[in-house]
Order: C-alpha cells, then sequence, then structure tokens
C-alpha cells in the first residue's frame, strides 16, 4: 500500500491556513500585550454601568 502524492491544491491551502494561522496569532498577542499593559499601569477600571460616575462627571468651574 502506498500514498497517493499530494495534490497541488493541497500545498496552496496548507500556505493559506498557516498565514491565517499567522495573523490569528499575531492578533491574539497585540490583544494580550494590551491587556497586560492597562492592568500592570495601575489606573483604576470602570465600567459603564449606567450610573454617573464621579470621576467622569464634568467640573463645574467656581467663581
Amino acid at each position: 500500500m502506498s500514498f497517493h502524492p499530494e495534490h497541488e491544491i493541497h500545498k496552496r491551502r496548507f500556505g493559506r491556513n498557516v498565514g491565517v494561522g499567522l495573523t490569528l496569532v499575531a492578533f491574539v498577542a497585540v490583544v494580550f500585550a494590551l491587556t497586560v499593559v492597562k492592568v500592570t499601569r495601575g489606573d483604576p477600571m470602570q465600567g459603564y454601568d449606567h450610573v454617573i460616575q464621579p470621576a467622569s462627571a464634568p467640573v463645574e468651574a467656581k467663581e
């Protein structure tokens, strides 16, 4: 029993799959890096929960 030679279309598909895989890995790496930077900066993280946050409210000027 012998193996059949690989068809040319499979080689092209493999090249495309490698390209898509590398793009996906790069995207995940960028998202991970941004997350790590945001967490390590130590800034307070506030989610939007439909409540006015004192830190985001405009400051009124006193005369």
